[in-house]
C-alpha cells in the first residue's frame, strides 16, 4: 500500500492536473452538447475506464515500454486522433436527427457510447507518459509491491478524474438543455459539439507532444 504521507500529496497534485481542462474534459463537454447529460456521464465513465486500463498497463511495466517506443507511441496517438475525427464527423452528419423532439437528446446506445469513449480514453498516449513519469515519484520501495502501489495511485487518479470531468460535462449538459428548447438551437449546439470533437482529433494528430 502507498504510505499515507505519499497519498495526500499525490491527490493534491492530481486535483490540480484534473482541474485544468484537457482533452478528456473537452471530449466530455462536446458529447454533452451533442447527446445531453446522460450521454456525457456515459462518456466520462467510458473514458475513465480506458484511462484506468492505461494505469494498469503502467503499473505492470507496459506503459514504460510504450513511452520508450516512439513509433508505437505515435501510432497510438494517430489512431486515437483518427477515431476522434470519425466521431466528430458523425456528430456533424447527424446533427439534425430527432430534432422533432427538441427537449430530449437522441436515443443513446449505452454499450456503443461506452465502447467509443473507452477507445478515446485508452488511445491517449499523453496519459501513459503522465502515469509513467509521476507514479514512481509517489511510491515507496519499502512499503511493499511497487506495481500494487502504482495501481492504487491509478485508482485515486481515475476516481477524481471521473468526478472532475463529470462536473464539466453536467454543466455543459445543463446548457444544452436550455438550447434544446428550440429545434434550431439544438442543431447549432450539436454542430458545435461535433466541431469540438473534430478539432480535438485534428489537434491530437498534428500538434506536438
Amino acid at each position: 500500500m502507498v504510505p499515507a504521507a505519499n497519498i495526500l500529496p499525490f491527490i493534491a497534485f492530481s486535483l490540480v492536473i484534473i482541474a485544468i481542462p484537457g482533452p478528456s474534459v473537452l471530449f466530455a463537454i462536446s458529447r454533452a452538447l451533442v447527446l445531453g447529460k446522460r450521454g456525457a456521464i456515459l462518456t466520462v465513465v467510458g473514458n475513465g475506464i480506458g484511462v484506468f486500463v492505461q494505469a494498469v498497463a503502467v503499473a505492470i511495466g507496459v506503459g514504460v515500454l510504450i513511452q520508450e517506443n516512439e513509433v508505437l507511441l505515435h501510432g497510438i496517438r494517430l489512431a486515437g486522433a483518427a477515431f476522434l475525427v470519425y466521431l466528430g464527423i458523425q456528430a456533424l452528419r447527424h446533427r439534425r436527427d430527432g430534432i422533432e423532439i427538441a427537449t430530449e437528446p437522441a436515443v443513446i446506445n449505452t454499450r456503443h457510447l461506452m465502447r467509443e469513449s473507452f477507445i478515446v480514453g485508452i488511445s491517449n498516449p499523453k496519459t501513459i507518459v503522465f502515469f509513467s513519469a509521476m507514479f514512481p515519484q509517489f511510491v515507496d520501495p519499502t512499503a511493499g509491491s511497487i506495481p500494487l502501489q502504482m495501481l492504487q495511485l491509478g485508482v485515486f487518479f481515475v476516481f477524481f478524474g471521473i468526478s472532475g470531468d463529470a462536473i464539466y460535462a453536467l454543466a455543459a449538459g445543463a446548457a444544452r438543455d436550455w438550447f434544446a428548447r428550440s429545434p434550431q438551437r439544438i442543431v447549432v449546439i450539436r454542430a458545435i459539439g461535433g466541431t469540438l470533437i473534430l478539432s480535438l482529433g485534428i489537434a491530437t494528430a498534428f500538434l506536438p507532444g
